[in-house]
């Protein structure tokens, strides 16, 4: 039977659990499927979310949290996965320690309003990323306030919304880092606001074809 017939009938992410190695490395040679991160992509997939979730949640063996800068990657605010996956779990979960070189999980504070089904997979939603973007100190501040300000052409209020959240927490852990960078990312995102707007003055859209 041609490999593509077969490839019709499997998931729109693959691993070896639905194929050999050998056969996906095949498949990707003949140009039917694309290696990304740890998983392989059907060359006609779309590109959405749910993929992506899927694609990250293939490196561990239960369902996670995904978080931070793979959640980021998730909502299409950067282009390619962290090379850490980075999950978290409510404190109150109790797992097992992950002993997993590419796999950062964390315990954290989290209500369920701050988690969004994607696909299958558990992610924290677009303003909970951002806000934990924020607040990682172990992240370049110019990283940082790239990825909020992508995250807010992904949903354009998530600056109030970040603001909400740490006026209500005070006493929280790097909320003065998190302050610095929400103000460093409102600043860029005005100056390009008002770049853009001059040069739709100096070359104004036509009316007439």
């Amino acid at each position: 039977m041609p490999q593509h017939c077969v490839m019709a009938r499997l998931r729109s992410v693959l691993d070896t659990d639905d194929l050999p190695i050998a056969e996906l490395c095949a498949a990707r040679l003949d140009g039917e499927v694309v290696a990304i991160d740890h998983g392989w992509v059907p060359v006609d997939e779309p590109d959405h979310a749910a993929s992506r979730a899927a694609l990250v949640a293939l490196q561990v063996p239960r369902s996670l949290i995904i978080e931070r800068l793979s959640a980021a990657w998730v909502h299409g605010a950067i282009a390619s996965p962290p090379v850490v996956a980075q999950f978290c779990v409510p404190y109150s979960a109790r797992i097992a320690v992950l002993n997993h070189r590419r796999v950062s999980v964390r315990e954290v504070r989290i209500d369920a309003r701050d988690i969004v089904e994607v696909g299958d997979q558990p992610c924290t939603t677009i303003d909970r990323t951002a806000f934990d973007v924020l607040r990682d100190h172990t992240l370049d501040d110019r990283v940082a306030c790239d990825v909020v300000a992508a995250l807010h052409h992904v949903r354009p209020e998530i600056i109030n919304l970040v603001e909400h959240r740490l006026d209500g927490a005070v006493r929280m852990p790097h909320r003065s880092l998190a302050v610095s960078r929400l103000r460093r990312t409102e600043a860029a995102l005005r100056s390009a606001g008002r770049a853009g707007a001059s040069r739709l003055g100096d070359h104004p859209p036509s009316l007439t074809r």
